[in-house]
Order: C-alpha cells, then sequence, then structure tokens
C-alpha cells in the first residue's frame, strides 16, 4: 500500500470484529513503532501488549475514573464492569510508554519519538489491512491504570492504542486545507 493513502484512509476505529489479531502482525506494528526518528538515538519507546487480564485492568481502573462522577454504589459498579467488558472484547491493545530522561530537552524529544511511533504502528496497521484506534487522556497518569499495564515509574503512558480488523470504517472528518494552516515564508 502507498503511504500517502495510508495517511489519507486511517481512521480511528469505534468497532472491531471479533477476530483476533495475529501475534506475527501486532510484531510488525512494533517493528514499525521502532523505525520512528529518534533525535540521540536514545530509544526511549517502550511497549506492553495487552493480553485480556491487562485489559480486564485496564478497563477497570478507566470504569472507576468514570465511575466516581455517580453517588449510587451500584450504578458506579455497573460502569466499571461496563468498561472493563468493553476493553477485554477489543481484539488487541498496546500500551506505548516512554522512558523519562532527566534532561528536559531529551525528554521532549523523547515524547515526540514516542508519538511518531504509534503514528508508524498505525499507518502500519492499516497497511496491513487492520484499523486502530489511540486512547489518551488523564487515565494514562492514574496510578491503578499504571498498575495494570506495569508502567514502572520513570516512565510516561503515552496512549494505548487498540488494533483489530475494523466492523466499519467511518468517512473522513473535514480538515483544514493547506492553505489555511500555510505561510511560505521568503
Amino acid at each position: 500500500m502507498d503511504i500517502l493513502h495510508a495517511i489519507a484512509t486511517r481512521r480511528s476505529i469505534g468497532q472491531f470484529l471479533d477476530r483476533a489479531v495475529p501475534p506475527e502482525a501486532l510484531r510488525q506494528l512494533l517493528e514499525a513503532a521502532l523505525q520512528a526518528p529518534n533525535h540521540r538515538m536514545t530509544q526511549p519507546v517502550r511497549f506492553r501488549v495487552l493480553g485480556p487480564a491487562a485489559r480486564h485492568g485496564y478497563g477497570a481502573a478507566l470504569g472507576a475514573r468514570k465511575a466516581k462522577k455517580l453517588a449510587d454504589p451500584a450504578a458506579a459498579r455497573a460502569v466499571i464492569d461496563k468498561t472493563s467488558a468493553a476493553e477485554v472484547a477489543v481484539p488487541a491493545a498496546i500500551a506505548v510508554s516512554v522512558v523519562l530522561d532527566p534532561n528536559p530537552e531529551i525528554r521532549e524529544e523523547d515524547y515526540a519519538t514516542a508519538l511518531m511511533g504509534v503514528q508508524n504502528l498505525m499507518l502500519a496497521a492499516v497497511a496491513l489491512g487492520l484499523g486502530t484506534r489511540l486512547r489518551t487522556g488523564a487515565i494514562m497518569d492514574d496510578p491503578h491504570a499504571r498498575a495494570a499495564l506495569e508502567v514502572p515509574d520513570g516512565e510516561r503512558i503515552v496512549g494505548i492504542v487498540q488494533v483489530g480488523h475494523p466492523a466499519s470504517t467511518p468517512d473522513a472528518k473535514p480538515r483544514r486545507s493547506v492553505d489555511e494552516v500555510t505561510r511560505w515564508l521568503a
């Protein structure tokens, strides 16, 4: 598949088919992620391929964050259970983290490397006929999520990439034109 086509057709997939992603496909995605540019070759990116128990633990942490807004304990428990089940149902998930360098400049460069690696992974998935959805947000710093994902101190979780065979592919969302966001400087 042409890279420009993969870029143009990549979408965030909301629903996946109940079909396993072969381990060799996951390995190809991880290899693609490791090809991201990395200033100083610090090689800071780390992966955790989440099995059902890890996805359940992450889902429970995510559900607990959602359930905090509910006064009724039974309703809160239902949210946690539903969120956990939804995460377990995802065919594959990869937690992407980055080792935190003590130097703030290197730390920023390494974070950029991790994000470029995630993009490589997601584009490689398109080339393999797979779909992805990147999950980010405050849950990445949640101590229960970090424990479920076995992320030690000294690493920052960049995101969780869900992977599977798309049940459907949404239409592209409108984007600004190049002319709207570009200044050509002399």
